[in-house]
């Protein structure tokens, strides 16, 4: 019996506009009356997650920044953050990225110190409480980073995503959308932070469903019984987890749900 199902959003739930299917919110009800708890699973800014799912945020587990952060009704139960004393470094690998610009996502709010239009408009767009400095080393919450997420204008698969790695290799680097190459400790990732739910809440992994469509949704697939891919997702997750469903386009997510569901 599926007691959790978690969904990334961006080329997963999410349709080609961004804008969410009209059928979650009841779904996410019909869910929560039989005991299954809806997880959503983002790299985007835990107020980004609460202010989109405002409806239902009361019946939503939200793990957000990538798997660094696990916030439910409200409460923080789960917190990553990278050692201070790394920004430094990460911050001068970026800076060898042509069109590449860091962001600082803290758990209070994200800061930004480039003012390039399309990476600024990027921000706003994920980041609700964004801010822009004259330095990230002097940003108020440099002791609580929890990634480091770079916008790559020319593309993050071919650029950042393929580069950084190696100028970082005791960190995780990962592509996390067309344009974003996320930065964290080895170990902070979604699947992590899903095992902890299921330890949290007593769940098994055959007790989880999960849909991801780009890398940094790996683990958290693996982490759950039953994963699923979007017709649209990352060639190399789609080879590795094989269970395709339509793409967000097609509303695939929300039909497998409703299949689970029986509705």
């Amino acid at each position: 019996m599926i007691k959790l199902m978690a969904s990334d959003l961006d080329g997963t739930l999410l349709l080609p506009d961004g804008s969410l299917p009209s059928e979650i919110f009841s779904l996410i009800e019909k869910m929560a009356a039989r005991g299954i708890l809806f997880t959503v699973a983002s790299g985007r800014q835990y107020e980004s997650l609460r202010r989109l799912f405002a409806p239902v945020a009361d019946k939503v587990l939200f793990i957000a920044e990538n798997g660094a952060l696990v916030y439910y009704r409200g409460e923080r139960l789960f917190c990553e953050t990278l050692p201070a004393e790394r920004l430094g470094d990460i911050l001068r690998a970026v800076q060898t990225q042509k069109g590449a610009y860091p962001l600082l996502c803290c758990a209070d709010g994200a800061y930004a110190a480039a003012d390039d239009p399309a990476f600024i408009a990027e921000c706003a767009k994920y980041y609700p409480h964004f801010t822009r400095v004259e330095r990230l080393e002097d940003a108020p919450e440099r002791d609580a980073v929890c990634k480091i997420a770079v916008y790559d204008r020319r593309g993050a698969a071919e650029f950042s995503g393929r580069n950084l790695p190696e100028l970082l290799p005791a960190l995780r680097v990962i592509v996390s959308g067309q344009v974003w190459t996320d930065i964290s400790l080895p170990e902070t990732n979604k699947g992590r932070a899903m095992m902890f739910v299921q330890k949290h809440f007593g769940l098994q992994r055959e007790e989880c469903a999960a849909f991801g469509d780009y890398m940094n949704d790996l683990e958290m697939l693996l982490a759950c019984g039953h994963a699923y891919v979007p017709e649209n997702g990352f060639p190399a997750l789609k080879e590795k987890i094989g269970n395709i469903i339509p793409s967000n386009a097609e509303k695939g997510v929300i039909g497998k749900i409703q299949e689970i569901l029986g509705v």
